[in-house]
C-alpha cells in the first residue's frame, strides 16, 4: 500500500448540524474510546452462516465460500432450503471464546449478517434468522455471555449489502426476481432496526464492522448517517471505515485517507510502511476463503501468522485473523492447531504485541520492532525473524543509551551485553535460535528512543534514458549525506550528495548520513539503470478508438483469450466496461495502439476488480491478475515518440466491478489514458 497523508475524521466539516453533538469529540475523548482496541492488537474474525452447509461446493465446482449464492447463481428458493438444514449441534460458544483467548486474541468479530441476508441472531424484523432453523438458538446471545465471562470484547460484522431482502437495491441481474416496487429507504430503516437490536440486546459491543458498501445505491450521505446513528445508540462504540463508499478497495484507505469511520481496513494485505497517527486493521484469512470450504487446505503456517502479527504491530496496526466454522459449528482442526501454536508463542511473548506502538525504524533486515514506554524510558521489542548465527544482533541508526537487554523468553532475564559501533548498537545473542518463528530480544533504552534512519532517494523511477537527478534527503537535521556510485559503503572521504546526485550511466547508488565526521545512520542502496527507449512502430491509416473483444466465463485468473470465442467485439473510444452483457462473470481484451507524445519514461497502471494485465509492444508491464477487489498496480517502460502496441486483459468474477487504466509520463501527471491517444487499424 502506498503511504498517504491521512486526515482523520475529515467529515466533521460537512456533517449536518444536528449530528455535531453526536460525532464531534476531542482528541482525548477519541483516544479514550479507541484505547482498548489499540492495546488489543490481535482479534478473531468469524465468517459463519448458511454458506457453511454447501461447504464451498456447488454443481461440481469447489472454489466457493460465503459468496456461493451470488457466484454460483443459486436461486433464492433453492438457497433458502439451507435454513431448514442449519443445525450446528456441536456449536459451543465457551469453546470458541476460550480458543480465541488461548490464542492471545482480545476481541472477536462475527458475521451477525453477511451478504446473503441470513442473521445469526434473534431478530424481530425478519424470519430469515437462526430462530427459523432447527437450531432455534440465538448464537450471538451465547457468544455474548461467553465473551463476558472470559473478558473478550464481542464485536459484530454487519453487511450493508443484502441479497435476500426484497427492498435492497440493486438486485442481482441473474435472478428471476423483480425489483419493481422495492423501497431502498425502507431497507435502510430495516437495517437500522437490526443494528439497534445488535447494539442494545447483547451488552457492551466493541465494534460494528460494516461491509458491502460498494454498490451504487450506497453513498457518502448514507454512510455519514449510518455512522452517526450507530454512535447515537452507543457513543463509545468503534465503527470501521466500510460505511464509506470511498474506502479505497482492499487497500482499506480512500485516496484522502480515513475520511469516515474510526479505522482503515486493508484486506488480505499489510501496508508496506507505517501510517503514523492512523488507526488501521489488516483482516486476513487463514487459508484462501473466509467462509468454510472443505476442500481448502492451503493454510498459512504458524510462522507466517506470527511474523505477520509482528509486522502489523510494528506499523501500529491490528491483526484480525479469520476462521470459517463448519456447518456443525466447530472450527476446522487445522485452524484450531494453528491458533494453539500461536497461543503458545503469545503466552511467552504477548507483551511485545499488546499495548505497543509502531517502530521508528524504516526497515530492519533481520525483522521488526515494537516499542512501549516504561516510565521515563523506552522498551524496544526486537522481533528477530532471521537469527544471526554469529552471536551479534545489529540495530542500526540508534543513538539512545542502552540500559538492559535480555531474551523475552528467558524467565531469568539474563543480561545480554550491548556495545556501540558507530551508529549501531550490537547486542550479543546466543548462537542458537530461541524460537524459529519469531525470537524477541528486549532492549531498554534511556528516555525516548532516538533513531536516525538512512537517507532516502527521491527519484521518479529506477530507469532513465539520458541522465537522472536523484534527490537524496534525510529527516534529521545537522547531518551531511555522503554517497558512492560503486556499491561500497560511504565513508567520511566519500563525496557529498548536496541534495541531489546526477547519474549518466547505470549506477549502484549508496548513501549514508554523517555528523561531526562520524557515520550516524545505516546506508541505503539502490540500482538505477540506463536504458534505450522502445522504438515506435511504423503504421499507417490509424483510426481513433481501441478494439475490444468481450467474453463470458467464470475464471479465478485471466484465461488465454486467444483460445476462447468472443461473445461480442467492436471498437470503443476509451477503455470502458460498457459493452458488457453480464454483470458477474465476463472478460475483455482491448487491443490497439497508443500514441506516445514524446521520448521518455512512462508509467502505466491498472486499477481493477478483478484481474487485469497491461502489455506494451507485447511486453508485460502491469500484472494485476487474480481474484481481488479494486487494486491499483503499475509498471514502467521507456518509449520513443510515436505509436506503440497496447493490450489490456481484464476479467470480472462477481462482486464489485471496475477497470481504470492510467498513464503518467514527462510533463504528464497520472491520469486516465486520454481517448485522443488510443487508435486501431482495420
Amino acid at each position: 500500500m502506498k503511504t498517504r497523508i491521512i486526515i482523520l475524521f475529515a467529515f466533521f466539516f460537512f456533517i449536518p448540524a444536528v449530528a455535531q453533538d453526536i460525532v464531534k469529540e476531542t482528541k482525548e475523548e477519541r483516544d479514550k474510546r479507541m484505547e482498548w482496541w489499540r492495546d488489543a492488537r490481535f482479534g478473531l474474525f468469524i465468517h459463519w452462516g448458511l454458506y457453511a452447509i454447501p461447504a464451498g461446493e456447488w454443481n461440481g465446482k469447489t472454489n466457493y465460500a460465503e459468496w456461493i449464492r451470488n457466484q454460483a447463481e443459486i436461486p433464492i428458493d433453492e438457497y433458502d432450503k439451507f435454513v431448514g438444514q442449519f443445525n450446528p449441534v456441536k456449536f459451543d460458544a465457551d469453546k470458541w471464546v476460550s480458543t480465541a483467548k488461548n490464542a492471545g486474541m482480545k476481541y472477536i468479530v462475527i458475521t451477525s449478517k453477511h451478504h446473503d441476508g441470513f442473521c445469526l441472531f434473534d431478530s424481530k424484523f425478519t424470519d430469515y434468522d437462526v430462530m427459523s432453523t432447527p437450531f432455534k438458538r440465538d448464537i450471538l446471545k451465547d457468544l455474548s455471555e461467553a465473551c463476558r465471562n472470559e473478558g473478550i470484547k464481542l464485536c459484530f460484522y454487519y453487511s450493508i449489502m443484502d441479497w435476500h431482502h426484497p427492498d435492497y437495491l440493486p438486485g442481482r441481474d441473474w435472478e428471476n426476481r423483480s425489483s419493481e416496487g422495492a423501497d431502498f429507504d425502507g431497507y435502510i430503516q430495516h437495517m437500522k432496526n437490526q443494528l439497534k437490536e445488535l447494539v442494545i440486546n447483547y451488552g457492551d459491543i466493541g465494534i460494528l464492522w460494516f461491509d458491502g458498501e460498494w454498490e451504487n445505491t450506497w453513498n457518502e450521505e448514507r454512510g455519514i448517517d449510518l455512522y452517526n446513528y450507530v454512535r447515537s445508540l452507543q457513543p463509545d462504540i468503534i465503527v470501521n471505515n466500510r460505511v464509506d463508499p470511498n474506502r479505497g478497495g482492499l487497500e482499506g484507505f480512500a485516496p484522502e485517507g480515513v475520511t469516515m469511520g474510526d479505522f482503515g481496513t486493508p484486506e488480505q494485505q499489510i501496508p508496506s510502511t507505517g501510517l503514523p497517527g492512523i488507526d488501521w486493521e489488516s483482516c486476513m484469512t487463514m487459508n484462501d476463503h473466509w467462509g468454510y470450504n472443505k476442500n481448502d487446505k492451503n493454510f498459512k503456517s504458524t510462522k507466517d501468522i506470527l511474523q505477520m502479527l509482528a509486522d502489523i504491530a510494528s506499523k501500529g496496526g491490528n491483526y484480525l485473523l479469520n476462521v470459517g466454522p463448519t456447518s456443525e459449528g466447530i472450527f476446522p482442526a487445522e485452524s484450531v492447531e494453528i491458533l494453539s501454536e500461536v497461543g503458545s508463542w503469545m503466552k511467552v511473548n504477548g507483551e511485545s504485541i499488546y499495548g505497543t506502538s509502531s517502530s521508528l525504524f524504516n526497515s530492519l533486515e533481520w525483522g521488526r520492532c515494537t516499542q512501549k514506554k516504561i516510565g521515563e524510558n523506552t522498551r524496544l521489542y526486537l522481533h528477530v525473524f532471521n537469527w544471526s548465527q554469529n552471536g551479534r544482533l545489529v540495530i542500526p541508526g540508534i543513538y539512545s543509551q542502552p540500559l538492559h537487554s535480555y531474551l523475552l523468553s528467558d524467565e531469568k532475564k539474563t543480561h545480554l551485553t550491548v556495545e556501540r559501533n558507530e551508529d549501531a548498537l550490537i547486542v550479543s545473542i546466543p548462537t542458537k535460535t530461541p524460537d524459529e518463528n519469531n525470537s524477541v530480544v528486549v532492549l531498554d533504552v534511556a528516555g525516548k528512543v532516538d533513531v536516525n534512519n538512512p537517507p532516502t532517494f527521491e527519484s521518479i523511477e529506477k530507469i532513465f534514458i539520458d541522465s537522472l537527478d536523484v534527490k537524496v534527503k534525510s529527516d534529521r537535521e545537522n547531518v551531511e549525506i555522503r554517497y558512492t556510485i560503486n556499491g561500497n559503503i560511504p565513508t567520511i572521504e566519500s563525496p557529498l550528495a548536496n541534495e541531489k546526485v546526477t547519474l549518466t550511466t547505470t549506477t549502484v547508488l549508496t548513501a549514508r548520513c554523517f555528523r561531526d565526521g562520524n557515520p550516524v545512520s545505516g546506508s541505503v542502496q539502490k540500482t538505477f539503470t540506463k536504458v534505450e527507449p522502445e522504438h515506435a512502430l511504423k503504421i499507417n491509416d490509424v483510426i481513433k478508438g481501441i478494439k475490444y473483444r468481450y467474453f463470458e466465463g467464470n475464471w479465478e485468473v485471466l484465461p488465454d483469450f486467444n483460445s476462447l470465442t468472443p461473445v461480442d467485439e467492436g471498437v470503443v473510444s476509451s477503455i470502458t466496461l460498457s459493452p458488457k452483457k453480464s454483470s458477474n462473470y465476463f472478460g475483455f481484451e482491448y487491443d490497439g495502439y497508443i500514441r506516445i507524445p514524446g521520448d521518455g519514461i512512462y508509467n502505466f497502471y491498472t486499477a481493477s476488480d478483478d484481474g487485469s494485465r497491461l502489455f506494451i509492444n507485447y511486453k508485460l508491464i502491469v500484472d494485476n491478475d487474480g481474484l481481488h477487489g479494486i487494486v491499483d498496480k503499475g509498471g514502467v517502460i521507456a518509449l520513443k515518440e510515436g505509436y506503440h502496441r497496447i493490450r489490456i486483459d481484464f476479467f470480472e468474477s462477481a462482486g464489485g466491478e471496475d477497470l481504470k487504466v492510467y498513464l503518467k509520463g514527462p510533463g504528464m501527471e497520472k491520469q486516465f489514458i486520454p481517448d485522443v491517444l488510443l487508435f486501431h487499424i482495420k
